[in-house]
C-alpha cells in the first residue's frame, strides 16, 4: 500500500510546488519515507541529473525528501520554445517523435510513460506527495487530463488518497476560484479532497471571517489553513525567479530577460544575496549603471538573438562591453556572445544556416540533435580584470543544450576534469556553457562578497506546519491503512 496526498491548485502559479516542497521536507522531518511526483511540467528551467533532466521543481522536492532526484520524479518535461512548440523530454530525454504530435494523438503515450513512473515510485516508498499542474477543472482537457486525474485515479488504485486544493489569496479571487474548481471536479474525485489552503496571504487572517466557514458549509470541505506570505525562502518559482526588493545600493545586475529565456531558476540565489540588486533588462535603458550584464540561457536561442536586436539590446550589450562593464554568457547566452550560431537543421527552433552573433567572444556555435545533459566538475583558467577573482577557482554545474561551441584555444576560460573546453573570455566579457555557477557559495563570494545559499527548505516547512497545525500535517502524512 502506498499513501498519497494530492496538491492540486486552482490555477498555476497558485503555490503548488512550493506547498508540495514544504510536505515532503516535514514527511522527511516525520521520518517518513516519501517521494515526489509530478507527471508532466511544463517548464523551460530544468535540472541535469543521472539519466537526463527534469524540472526544477520536482528537483528541489527530491532534495526536500532527502532523495537523490531521479527520472520518475517527472517523467514528462515540456519545455516551450515558441508559442506554439515544445520540446518533450520523456523519462529525462528528448522525444522529437513527439514534439510534431497534436496533444490529443500524443497524451496516451506520455500517460503511459507517466503512469509507468508512478507505479515505480509507488512499490519503492511509503507515501507519495503528487504536484498537479495548473488545474484539475479544466474540463475541456478532462479527456486526456494524466497530469491531476488520472494520476488522482492510479493513486486511488494503491491506498489512500488525500486531495488539497490551495488558491493564491494574494492575487484575489480565492473563494470563488476554490468553490468553481471544487464544483468542476469529476464526481468520484470530488470526496478525495481533504480541505482548501490559502497560499500567500497578508495581513490578519482573523480578517477573511465569515468567508472560511461559509465556503466549508457550502463544500463540505474545511479551510484547513492560511499560508503567510513567506519572504527569502530562495525557492526557484517553477517560471523564473521571485526577485525580493533591489537593494538601493547594491550591486547592480542586468539579466536580460529574453521571450524564451531559459533555467532562469539558476539567479535564483544571486537575487537573494544582501548586496546584490538583480533586474530584469528587456529595453536598452534597463542597463544603465549595471556593473554586471548576464546573458541567461535561451530555448530558442537565434530567435532571442533576433529579438536583442530588435530591443535595441543587442548594440546597447556592445556599447556596455566597450565601455568596460563586465558581461557574463550562460549556455544559449555564451552562443549569442560568439561570432555565429548555425542550424541548418532546426534543432534550436526555426532552420537557418547561419545567425551573426554579437561578435564579443571567439566562438562559433553549431546546433546538433544529440543533447548534452550531465553535471560537471570543471575550473577556470588563470582570468584577468574583473573575472579574475575566479581564477583557478574550482566549479561545479550542469550543462542542458544542444548547441556545440568551439573557440580560440587562447581565449579558453573554463575546462572540465577531461579538459574540454567550457568556456571563453575576451576582456571582460566571460561566455560558460555551464550553468549553476551562481548558485556556488564559493564562487558568489569572491565576485560579489557574499556567498550563496540553497533554498531554505526548513523555513517553509515551518511556515505551513504552523498554517495547518502539525495534527493536520499528521492526518495528511499518515500512511498507515485506514
Amino acid at each position: 500500500m502506498t499513501a498519497t496526498v494530492l496538491v492540486w491548485g486552482c490555477t498555476s502559479g497558485a503555490g503548488k510546488s512550493w506547498i508540495a516542497t514544504a510536505l515532503l521536507r516535514l514527511a522527511a522531518r516525520r521520518g517518513i519515507d516519501a517521494a515526489p511526483f509530478k507527471a508532466q511540467n511544463m517548464s523551460n528551467n530544468a535540472r541535469a541529473i543521472e539519466g537526463g533532466e527534469i524540472g526544477t521543481a520536482q528537483y528541489w522536492q527530491a532534495r526536500a525528501a532527502g532523495l537523490a532526484p531521479c527520472v520518475d520524479h517527472n517523467p514528462v518535461l515540456l519545455k516551450p520554445e515558441a508559442d506554439n512548440a515544445s520540446q518533450v523530454v520523456v523519462h529525462g530525454h528528448v522525444r522529437r517523435d513527439l514534439a510534431d504530435r497534436p496533444w490529443r494523438d500524443r497524451a496516451a503515450t506520455l500517460a503511459q510513460a507517466a503512469h509507468a513512473s508512478f507505479e515505480r515510485l509507488a512499490a519503492r516508498h511509503a507515501l507519495l506527495v503528487v504536484e498537479g499542474a495548473g488545474s484539475p477543472a479544466e474540463i475541456n482537457l478532462a479527456a486526456s487530463d494524466y497530469v491531476n486525474l488520472a494520476t488522482a485515479r492510479w493513486a486511488a488504485a494503491r491506498g489512500p488518497v488525500r486531495a488539497l486544493l490551495v488558491a493564491d489569496i494574494d492575487r484575489g479571487g480565492a473563494f470563488a476560484h476554490l468553490l468553481g474548481t471544487w464544483q468542476l471536479l469529476p464526481d468520484d474525485l470530488r470526496p478525495r479532497l481533504a480541505g482548501f489552503v490559502l497560499n500567500r496571504f497578508r495581513g490578519d487572517a482573523a480578517l477573511l471571517a465569515p468567508a472560511p466557514q461559509w465556503l466549508a458549509q457550502r463544500t463540505g470541505v474545511p479551510v484547513l489553513g492560511v499560508v503567510p506570505w513567506v519572504a527569502g525562502h530562495g525557492l526557484p518559482d517553477e517560471d523564473g525567479w521571485d526577485a525580493p526588493p533591489a537593494t538601493p545600493d547594491g550591486v547592480r545586475v542586468a539579466l536580460v530577460a529574453a521571450p524564451r529565456a531559459s533555467n532562469l531558476d539558476e539567479f535564483a540565489a544571486l537575487a537573494r544575496l544582501p548586496n546584490v540588486a538583480l533586474a530584469r533588462a528587456t529595453e536598452p535603458r534597463h542597463l544603465d549603471g549595471a556593473a554586471l550584464i548576464v546573458l541567461p540561457g535561451s530555448k530558442s536561442t537565434i530567435a532571442d538573438l533576433a529579438w536583442l536586436r530588435t530591443q535595441g539590446l543587442a548594440a546597447a550589450i556592445r556599447a556596455a562591453a566597450a565601455r568596460g562593464v563586465p558581461v557574463l554568457g550562460i549556455c544559449g547566452g555564451m552562443q549569442m556572445l560568439g561570432t555565429t550560431l548555425h542550424d541548418a537543421e532546426g534543432y534550436d527552433g526555426a532552420r537557418c544556416d547561419a545567425a551573426e552573433g554579437l561578435a564579443l567572444l571567439p566562438v562559433a556555435t553549431r546546433f546538433a540533435a544529440d543533447k548534452c545533459v550531465r553535471a560537471v566538475k570543471a575550473r577556470f583558467a588563470r582570468l584577468q580584470g574583473r573575472w579574475g577573482a575566479w581564477s583557478e577557482r574550482p566549479a561545479e554545474g550542469y550543462e542542458i543544450r544542444c548547441g556545440r561551441s568551439e573557440g580560440d584555444a587562447a581565449s579558453v576560460a573554463l575546462r572540465d576534469a577531461d579538459g574540454a573546453a567550457l568556456g571563453f573570455t575576451r576582456g571582460n566579457v566571460l561566455g560558460i556553457a555551464v550553468h549553476g555557477l551562481l548558485e556556488s557559495p564559493g564562487l558568489t563570494a569572491a565576485l560579489f562578497g557574499a556567498a550563496a545559499g540553497a533554498p531554505d527548505l526548513d523555513a517553509m516547512a515551518d511556515a505551513v506546519e504552523q498554517a495547518l497545525a502539525p495534527a493536520t500535517v499528521d492526518s495528511l502524512l499518515d500512511v498507515r491503512t485506514p
